[in-house]
């Protein structure tokens, strides 16, 4: 009787221990970022906004600007096409070589976020809602032999092209319609599939802005566009209730808009360069808390989330850090004092040490790899380096790895050209 009471508590036991694995086992982690197209921080900041406030109440708003580093080698038009491709690559247009709208020569070496999900993890489901189309046949390279021939999974796109379910009427009012199709579209297929990581790009806001600039117009589209959020967030709500799933869902635009009028972009105005995130993400970093963040730090935050390991000399090109998750350093810059270069960072880690990396070649930007030789251990902490440089050398690629994270610089010698 004894030993069959010690079997039951045992078996009981075991029980509570396996229901508690299978408790913490990790969930299923999801992403979604909005690009919301051409809204200046000031009057997403002014406008009602219930269900984006849903959002920011659990997570964060904070502002954060794109362009590059202004009068900098990566210095970037505040354009759509190349502001989408930012947070697509990780990267400045330097790099990816999107510079205007027209999308003539993408450098498609640089890879998106959905090209290292699926390399990583064939098996996991990748979707675009898009109201434009070129962003996944030409911003993503879906199909295309220079992306590998990587295919998005799941696409509803194209819509503006329908011009008998979507006439183009005077008012641009059909890209409302279409947006509220495709928010409609990712709403149900986030409800009922749930991929892993997908893009919502909605479009009316900027029209709206082009038309008639800061104005009643433009703020009654962000109304639209915090009904069409609320819809969004809802369905990554339901999932995360009846489905073992973490959703990750970021926010933000591809640009500002002039001061004077409201109706242009492009330019390297602090309003133009101003933008916002918004995210429902809890536990930032110190590198986000200090500084404001740029578009490029949206890839490699999925990637940490997401657990997406970044092959390392693709580690070595990524612009952005990670705003989740602890980090080493950011900033990194350099200077030319006499006849040194100078090497700057921000370091968040009183101890540890940063390898410099250096290489004379670019070889990474036609797809091969680089020569980098190491030029310095030092101590995190002294956030400066310096190096005496050969005056005959055009450029220089800096690398900067810390313990938990990879940042990088350039130097271009102006009085070598091209």
């Amino acid at each position: 009787m004894k030993n069959k009471c010690y079997l039951l508590c045992f078996g009981f036991l075991m029980l509570l221990v396996f229901s508690a694995i299978g408790q913490n086992r990790k969930k299923n982690q999801k992403v979604v970022f909005i690009i919301a197209d051409g809204i200046p921080a000031d009057l997403l900041e002014k406008v009602s906004k219930p269900n984006i406030d849903k959002i920011i109440a659990q997570g964060f708003y904070k502002r954060a600007f794109v362009g590059g580093i202004k009068g900098s080698y990566n210095q970037t038009p505040t354009v759509s096409a190349p502001g989408y491709n930012n947070l697509l690559t990780g990267t400045w247009a330097n790099k990816h070589q999107v510079v205007n709208n027209d999308i003539k020569n993408p450098n498609y070496h640089y890879w998106s976020i959905f090209r290292f999900l699926k390399n990583q993890y064939p098996a996991k489901k990748t979707a675009v809602f898009s109201t434009w189309l070129d962003n996944r046949t030409k911003l993503v390279g879906d199909g295309l032999e220079a992306t590998g021939g990587f295919k998005v999974d799941l696409a509803f796109d194209g819509y503006e092209l329908d011009t008998l379910q979507f006439p183009h009427d005077k008012g641009s009012l059909y890209t409302h319609l279409i947006d509220d199709y495709v928010v409609a579209k990712a709403d149900s297929c986030i409800r009922a599939t749930a991929p892993d990581l997908s893009w919502i790009y909605v479009e009316h806001t900027d029209d709206m802005g082009h038309r008639y600039g800061d104005s009643p117009q433009m703020e009654k589209a962000i109304g639209y566009l915090d009904l069409e959020i609320g819809k969004i967030w809802d369905a990554t709500q339901y999932r995360e209730k009846n489905f073992k799933e973490d959703w990750f869902i970021i926010i933000t635009t591809d640009h500002g808009r002039d001061a004077t009028t409201g109706k242009n972009h492009g330019g390297q105005s602090e309003r133009e360069r101003t933008t916002w995130m918004v995210s429902n993400l809890k536990n930032t970093n110190a590198y986000f808390q200090q500084n404001n963040p740029a578009i490029v730090d949206i890839l490699p935050s999925i990637a940490r989330f997401q657990n997406i390991e970044i092959p390392r000399l693709s580690q070595y090109e990524l612009d952005g850090v990670p705003i989740i998750g602890p980090v080493s350093l950011s900033n990194a810059r350099v200077e030319k004092q006499g006849d040194s270069l100078i090497l700057h960072w921000k370091a968040y880690e009183k101890k540890g040490k940063v390898k410099i990396f250096l290489s004379p070649n670019n070889n990474f930007k036609k797809g091969n790899s680089d020569t980098y030789q190491t030029i310095a251990l030092v101590p995190l902490n002294t956030e400066r380096f310096a190096i005496k440089i050969d005056a005959e050398m055009r450029f220089v690629k800096f690398i900067l790895e810390a313990n938990k994270n990879t940042v990088n610089t350039h130097w271009i010698n102006p009085a070598i050209p091209k």
